[in-house]
């Protein structure tokens, strides 16, 4: 899914014109910068294209989903529901923000089940984190309706689905708050970066805020702010803003080809018998950025895992022993173990994450592989993959 397929002169000018003619700090300096703010006229291309109202560039995914929680005001004690399948900062951003996560089961979307929600609920809990993992979502209308009835906050990780919509709206935008990221392997990149946005103005608020050491930013001298409250340092380059925003005017078109390439591989896909595909709840909104597909049993999904690299099938994930996407790999978030003392070691009552058990999620993870579609290949290119793929099944 990484946009840097393809870079080219859009995204050299834009860099150069920093380099040239502009400054590389995202703040003041309006002299030395001669009118360039690269940061502010991406956040400004994010909104209209994500039709949101507010939108905070960031240093990483990462950051945004920790910046995200600050201004949600979910920190030290909050229980926050968290899919098993994910990458780790989801539960990373959590623990480090004091807050517990609470690991609940996906269903068939590879995203958190609305019936999982539910049975994780507690007195405790402040928030549900939805992460549309492989570029599509959960079962919004249901997710958000359990939200609003228990009155939690719904955090949308959406950094591996920017461009996926469901029924019209954006990913990222339908919850309180919404998180992307930028870094070198995303939809469209920065090289590094992650946004934050928004249709709270109270979150934005508090968002620009913690980003930046508390900085409230009103007026033009930064040595003249006021710090309304404690923060950290998120802040992106203008550098890296440059090279994200001539990415982001590509969206449309990196959306156009990975739906492209991927409807090809699917329909040719939809004749083998044992194959399933996952669930999405709006097919129009699917970013395409993976073909995820279920198999019938754990062996044959590890038969075939092997069978498609041995036929020369590149960039297939089988999730369930991935080190960095599913929590049984997590030895160190089971075990907590961090180069200090956590907040979360001061809970007496906290949860025992060696002792998690989701077996619904383990079935379906166990049983599923998902392809990385590419923005590069050509119709040859995808004949040749399509031929594969079904020697792999013979």
């Amino acid at each position: 899914m990484p946009g840097f397929e393809l870079f080219g002169p859009e995204e050299k000018q834009e860099v150069a014109d920093v380099m040239e003619h502009g400054f590389t700090f995202r703040y003041n300096f309006d002299q030395m910068r001669n009118g360039r703010w690269k940061t502010r006229d991406m956040e400004q291309l994010l909104c209209e294209k994500m039709g949101v109202k507010h939108a905070h560039l960031l240093t990483s995914g990462t950051a945004a989903l920790q910046t995200a929680l600050a201004a949600a005001g979910i920190g030290a004690g909050d229980e926050v529901i968290v899919p098993p399948f994910t990458f780790v900062a989801s539960v990373e951003a959590l623990v480090l923000a004091g807050a517990v996560p609470v690991f609940a089961e996906i269903d068939e979307t590879l995203c958190l089940s609305p019936a999982g929600i539910e049975a994780a609920i507690t007195p405790r809990t402040k928030a549900v984190n939805l992460v549309h993992m492989c570029g599509s979502m959960g079962k919004i209308d249901e997710i958000k309706a359990i939200c609003d009835k228990h009155h939690l906050v719904l955090l949308e990780d959406a950094c591996q689905a920017i461009g996926g919509s469901y029924h019209g709206q954006a990913l990222g935008t339908i919850g309180d708050v919404g998180c992307y990221s930028f870094d070198s392997v995303k939809t469209i990149t920065c090289g590094e970066g992650g946004a934050v946005v928004s249709n709270n103005d109270d979150i934005y608020k508090n968002a620009h805020m913690f980003a930046d050491h508390g900085h409230d930013h009103i007026g033009n001298d930064r040595g003249a702010e006021t710090h309304p409250i404690m923060g950290l340092n998120f802040r992106i380059s203008e550098m890296n803003a440059a090279l994200g925003l001539a990415q982001l005017r590509k969206l449309d078109t990196i959306i156009d080809i990975q739906r492209k390439n991927k409807k090809r591989l699917k329909d040719a896909m939809a004749n083998i018998a044992e194959v399933s595909f996952r669930e999405i709840p709006d097919e129009a909104g699917d970013n395409a950025s993976f073909l995820s597909f279920i198999l019938p049993t754990e062996a044959r999904t590890q038969e075939i895992s092997k069978k498609l690299a041995a036929n020369g099938v590149d960039g297939c994930f089988y999730w369930y022993v991935n080190n960095w996407h599913y929590l049984k790999n997590w030895q160190h978030i089971q075990h907590m173990h961090s180069a200090a003392a956590l907040p979360i070691t001061l809970i007496k009552d906290r949860p025992d994450y060696t002792k998690v058990s989701v077996p619904k999620s383990d079935d379906i993870m166990s049983r599923t592989i998902s392809m990385a579609i590419k923005l590069s290949w050509t119709d040859a290119q995808i004949a040749d993959r399509i031929a594969n793929i079904k020697k792999a099944f013979a």
